[in-house]
Formats: structure tokens, sequence, C-alpha cells
């Protein structure tokens, strides 16, 4: 090969809008995690550094069923409420002795279930999906505390009912009801693996399984099809209804796991505010992962190096003093960016074609 060929296929390489995405975000996080050891020696330390890995691993499950959605040119903004509402009746499900395997898999069920009829609503009525999502984003949290004012004890118990009231004037925190059968449950959340915090392991394989799923089989390839054009796709005979539920089923099914890990992190779920912002992140993390708004682009490498933005901005918001109030700016901030840049790259790459 002449040297004149190998420098073309270098800037041919370079010049790649996906290759551009995933350069520009490993970036990124290079800085941030210069900047985040440099200011701080605490933050140089074993601890800090499995906490972000634990953060990144959380944060992470949600991205992904965030990134399957936005793949397929959709959106979905009941993700935080879908982890409230996963967490609260998981917890009520423990409070009231359920079995903690078949009560996941009660909650899980019930994920996808959601999912399915975010699916069904957006394919067989053609609700557009910002709608569907944000009536579910307010939808599950009522939900969930509607469940925490029931007072099931009452409700389920013989001897107990008609003694008071059922429901109760105002909704409560939801916890694991003081149960001592849920070493493994805590252990998935707050253990580790070789010095690697359980969420980051558990990441790791969904990504694995992913990565298989979206770039080596040929049902990845009919969702990427279907967010750079649906039509076309339909034409080309992919039943992009059937693919388009699947994307919406797999991110509430990873919500779902999501609100089972945030109860077994803190014990306890409130209805009010369990899961906040948890949409915004996930979003924000693909989109930073060089996953297309429009639909159509998107890779799990990339999907794993935009997860771990946040976490580092926030730890680094943290050690360098700057007021906690200013997170949701830089979170902005850095999803504008990342906005910015997939416009900047999707020009390039027009003006690229054009040109040859």
């Amino acid at each position: 090969m002449s040297k004149g060929e190998s420098s073309n296929m270098f800037r041919t390489f370079f010049s790649n809008p996906t290759v551009g995405r995933i350069l520009g975000v490993f970036l990124l996080v290079l800085v941030l995690y210069g900047l985040m050891v440099g200011i701080e020696e605490n933050a140089r330390s074993l601890e800090n550094h499995q906490n972000i890995a634990r953060r990144i691993g959380e944060w992470g499950i949600l991205t992904l069923g965030a990134a399957f959605v936005i793949i397929t040119g959709g959106i979905d903004l009941s993700i935080g409420s879908v982890v409230c509402l996963s967490a609260v009746s998981f917890g009520i499900l423990l409070e009231n002795g359920a079995n903690p395997v078949v009560a996941a898999l009660i909650v899980l069920a019930g994920a996808g279930l959601i999912g399915l009829f975010h699916g069904f609503l957006i394919t067989r009525l053609n609700l557009q999906p910002f709608v569907v999502t944000l009536c579910g984003l307010f939808i599950y949290r009522g939900l969930a505390q509607f469940l925490s004012l029931i007072d099931f004890k009452r409700l389920l118990d013989p001897a107990l009912r008609g003694t008071g009231r059922i429901l109760r004037d105002s909704s409560r925190d939801v916890g694991v009801g003081g149960r001592g059968d849920l070493g493994w449950f805590f252990w998935l959340q707050k253990g580790d693996f070789l010095g690697v915090p359980m969420p980051m392991w558990i990441f790791g394989i969904l990504a694995l399984i992913a990565a298989i799923f979206l770039h080596a089989s040929v049902y990845g390839r009919y969702l990427f099809a279907l967010g750079h054009n649906e039509q076309a796709a339909r034409y080309a005979g992919v039943h992009t209804n059937r693919y388009k539920v699947l994307a919406y089923f797999l991110c509430s099914l990873l919500a779902g796991l999501g609100g089972i890990l945030f109860l077994m992190k803190i014990n306890s779920a409130s209805p009010s505010n369990a899961g906040n912002w948890f949409e915004l992140y996930a979003i924000t993390g693909a989109v930073l992962g060089g996953t297309s708004l429009r639909g159509g682009e998107g890779t799990i490498i990339g999907i794993l190096l935009g997860t771990a933005v946040l976490p580092l901005l926030k730890t680094l918001v943290i050690f360098a003093g700057i007021p906690s109030d200013m997170e949701f700016s830089a979170i902005g901030l850095a999803l504008l960016l990342g906005t910015l840049a997939d416009e900047l790259l999707r020009r390039h790459s027009e003006k690229a074609r054009k040109g040859a």
C-alpha cells in the first residue's frame, strides 16, 4: 500500500461521523477524569473510583434502554417514573411478605407491560412518543403515590378489615420491610466482584448483550433502519411496528431493573422524588455517546463513554466545591453540547458525501 493510499484511509477513518463522536466523547471523559483526580487528593482514592463505577452502572442500565428507543427515532420521558413505580411496588411486595425473587419478577413483568403499552399507543394509535411518555411520566408517579396510600395489611388480612381506613391521608416512603432474606439483592447493588461494584458488572453484561444484538444481528440492523428511514424500512419488509414496540419494552424493562436496584441502594423509596430526573440522565448519556436524536445512529461503546460523563461531572462538581444547584446547569450544558456536536457532524458528513 502506497503512502498516499494510507493517508487517504487515515483521513477516511477519522472523517467518519461515528468515529468522530466516539473520539469526541472519549476526549471529554479523559478531560473530566483528569480534572477530577487533579483537583483533590480524595478524588484519587479507591473508594471514590468505586462510587463512580457504581453510579455509572446504575445510570448506564437506564441509558441502554433510552438508547434503544432513540435509535428507532423515538423518545421515552417516563423512565424516572417507571423507576419510581418499580421501586415502590417492589417495596410494597416485600413489606407484605412476598418472596423477593417472585416480587422482582412481578415488578419486571409490570415494567415490561408499561413498555408494551407505550409501543401499542405509538404504533397502533399513531400517537407521538413525546406525548405518550410525557403522560406516562405523570401517570406512573401518581400511581406510585396512590399505592403508598393503601394499607395493604388491612386490605388483605380478613381479621383487620373494617378496623380502620384502608387509604392513608398522605403518601409515604416505602422500604424493604425489615426483610432478612435480601442478601443477594443487596449484594447486586452494594457488593462488588474483583473490586468492581456489581451495578457496573450488570451494566457491562447488558452492554455486551446489547452490542451483540445491535451490531452483530439482523434485528439490530432493523432497529437502525427503522430510525434512519421508517418508510423505507417498511417497504423493505421490516415489521417496523414490532421493532418499535420491542424498543419501548426493553427501555421500560431496564427501568424496572433500575427501580429494584434503587430500592436496594437506599432501603426506601419516596413516591414523590424516587427516580427524579433519571430520564434526563439516561437521555443525556445516550446523546453524549453519539446516539442521534434523529434516530438510526448509535454505538454501544459510545453509550458506555457517554454514560461516564455525568457521574464524572457530578463528582467533579462535588470536589471542586461548586454548589450542587449548578449540577443541573452542567447537565443541560452537556446535553446542549452533545446535540450541537451531533448537528455539526451531520452537516460535515453531508458535505463529504456531496463532495464525493
